[in-house]
């Protein structure tokens, strides 16, 4: 069965030899782009056009057509291609794609049969469009449908890919697939077959020689010849053979048998998931991306499903209406027929979507089973035995895990949030109420210790993934109302003891303060050099708890100062606070928290993805109940701290 494809869906290809038929009701030029796996194109020459039709691994037509067939052969393509995109141009004077016929892709085997077939719909003023995308992925190809229109036209298209001179080399292309010239002279003929020996004779091709009649060409027999069957006697009268009725078949002239059709291969199994099966230099880079490929793919899959099951309704409201409206059949029972068919076409494509949704989330699923035990301790849950052979790494990693991310079509499959280090911007955990169902449960005192004991894991994570000596943690706690949750970090000496009353607010937010000046005018000066020589050159976090307590406005402006400056000289804030605590500032605050990524102590949909518009649900990374490792992992980061000193 085809699969038809909406805007952003995938679906497997079980055939490495593939025909990619365009159909768009008006002259297009139809490319190939291939593309590393980060979809980069290289340069012109991994654009395959009318002017260069053949790339190893895809042909394209050699110009401009409403319908075009092109070839791909998978296994074919050099190793460091990873994604082949199908682009579309306008040619022939049209401008744009919405005012013509929605063009039609489908992806078929060597047999013919159609794998996925992609209806383009929603364009408007483009003129160019990335209309498919073959990629790999875990050794495995498949199909996206793409429909990613640009009105700049084939220019844009082409910067999109990274390409240089886009314009000049859309230009070229486009020139390429312009219809070759009628010749308006006189047809010439074939010329007969000359002897060899006077082929070297001009006067045997000139032109003024006197024409000759072609010989007849003899018929080219697909079989071996064989000795013809006596050709039955016509009657005088009709010409017939007798008794049967009138053959038109040439009495001497035998076509060969028709090759039995070639038996459909094997569909392949889905591939066995690897962990690290990504690209990078080392298994940490080849895991954080494989974790970051595991988040498109279950973003795009769902994104399909949910584009599948709109559509559908949509489409049953449309043909509701057309029902209601046709006055009719509302006689005889006509209405309810129609009404149960589309209702019956409405449950057969979401039940088709909800397929290929449980087959993608099955292959995110084993993938994961396989990924999750591999990953390094920046990468692990608390839980991971990773944790009990910790040891203080010589260098940073890529990223540091902040909790877990899951949809709603199924909560079971998470994926690791990982954040890339340094970080770009502090962290708040929110200790208010906010919308979340779970906080709904708790009492405001269990969700401020919560909390706590969030920043606290947070913290630990950094402190254990930098080097020794190359990250320090300031404390600011006003009351003492956080001294339990915090003990962790200052009974193994991770931390120093915290900042209490507003004294001790001001002192810690005046000697970050002047760390930032300090750093921030020896870089914009070129003179890195010439710090004080008793600076910490350290990254520094500093943890806020039971904000707004203690502070002033001259404490709150350093604070917002340090959100806004601090990162950017390997400063960070990480913020335990309730955005309610702080109604009194008003809008004075928004920046402040508009510039920090929130975190929540309990799971809660809050974080947005605007690339396919979920909403995904976070899960705090909580430690195993009873467990000491956090204590462990602190004692080998302060012991190697100290050791360095000494």
């Amino acid at each position: 069965m085809t699969a038809e494809l909406v805007r952003g869906q995938n679906h497997p290809l079980p055939e490495t030899r593939l025909e990619i038929r365009v159909s768009a009701g008006h002259p297009v030029l139809a490319g190939a782009a291939l593309g590393d796996e980060q979809g980069r194109v290289a340069g012109a020459e991994w654009i395959a056009h009318p002017g260069a039709a053949s790339l190893p691994g895809v042909d394209v037509p050699g110009g401009a057509a409403a319908d075009h067939r092109l070839a791909v052969d998978l296994d074919a393509l050099p190793g460091a291609v990873h994604r082949v995109s199908v682009l579309l141009a306008l040619t022939g004077g049209a401008v744009r794609f919405g005012a013509l016929a929605a063009p039609f892709v489908a992806v078929a085997g060597p047999d013919g049969t159609e794998i996925a077939s992609y209806t383009i719909t929603g364009l408007d003023t483009e003129s160019a469009l990335v209309a498919l995308e073959l990629y790999r992925r875990q050794g495995a190809w498949k199909v996206r449908a793409m429909g990613q229109g640009y009105a700049g036209g084939l220019a844009a298209l082409l910067a999109d890919q990274g390409l240089e001179r886009p314009a000049d080399l859309a230009a070229a292309i486009l020139a390429t697939a312009s219809p070759a010239p009628v010749p308006t002279g006189p047809v010439p003929t074939r010329p007969a077959p000359a002897d060899l020996s006077s082929a070297a004779s001009p006067a045997a091709v000139s032109p003024a020689a006197s024409p000759r009649v072609p010989e007849p060409e003899p018929v080219r027999h697909t079989a071996p010849p064989t000795a013809p069957d006596p050709a039955p006697a016509p009657t005088p009268a009709t010409g017939t053979t007798v008794g049967g009725p009138i053959d038109y078949s040439h009495p001497r002239r035998r076509t060969a048998p028709a090759d039995p059709a070639p038996a459909p291969e094997p569909r392949q199994a889905p591939p066995v998931p690897v962990a690290g099966d990504a690209t990078g230099w080392s298994m940490d880079e080849r895991l954080y991306n494989q974790v970051w490929g595991m988040f498109e793919d279950l973003a795009r899959t769902a994104a399909a499903y949910r584009s599948a099951c709109d559509f559908a309704e949509s489409r049953l409201d449309r043909e509701l209406d057309e029902v209601l409206t046709d006055y009719r059949a509302r006689a005889g029972g006509a209405n309810d027929a129609a009404r149960a068919a589309a209702r019956a076409r409405r449950d057969e494509l979401v039940e088709r979507a909800r397929a290929v949704l449980d087959r993608d989330l099955a292959q995110l699923a084993a993938e994961s089973e396989v990924v999750e035990p591999a990953l390094p301790v920046a990468y692990a849950r608390w839980d991971s035995p990773v944790w009990h052979a910790y040891r203080v790494p010589a260098e940073e990693p890529m990223a540091v895990r902040l909790g877990d991310l899951h949809l709603p079509e199924r909560t079971d499959l998470r994926i690791p949030m990982l954040v890339r280090l340094p970080l770009e911007r502090g962290l708040w955990v929110d200790s208010g109420r906010g919308h979340s169902e779970a906080a709904g449960f708790l009492d405001e005192a269990e969700l401020r210790r919560l909390a706590l004991d969030c920043a606290v894991a947070h913290a630990a994570r950094l402190l254990a993934a930098y080097p020794a000596g190359d990250f320090t943690v300031h404390l600011i706690d006003p009351a003492g109302a956080g001294a339990t949750a915090l003990a962790p970090l200052v009974e193994t000496g991770a931390a120093a003891p915290p900042a209490r009353g507003a004294a001790g607010v001001s002192a810690v937010l005046e000697q970050l303060t002047e760390r930032v000046d300090l750093l921030q005018m020896a870089l914009r000066g070129g003179a890195a050099d010439a710090l004080p020589p008793g600076l910490d050159t350290a990254r520094q976090l500093l943890i806020v708890h039971d904000f707004p307590h203690g502070f002033d406005d001259r404490a709150v402006t350093r604070l917002r100062y340090l959100a806004d400056e601090g990162p950017s000289v390997g400063v960070h804030l990480l913020m335990v606070a309730a955005r309610e605590d702080a109604a009194a500032y008003g809008p004075l605050l928004d920046p402040l928290w508009r510039s920090l990524l929130r975190l929540t102590p309990v799971p809660d949909d809050h974080l947005a993805d605007p690339w396919v518009g979920h909403a995904w649900s976070y899960e705090p990374p909580l430690l195993p109940p009873g467990s000491g490792i956090l204590r462990q992992v602190l004692g080998q980061v302060a012991a190697a701290r100290h050791g360095k000193q000494l």
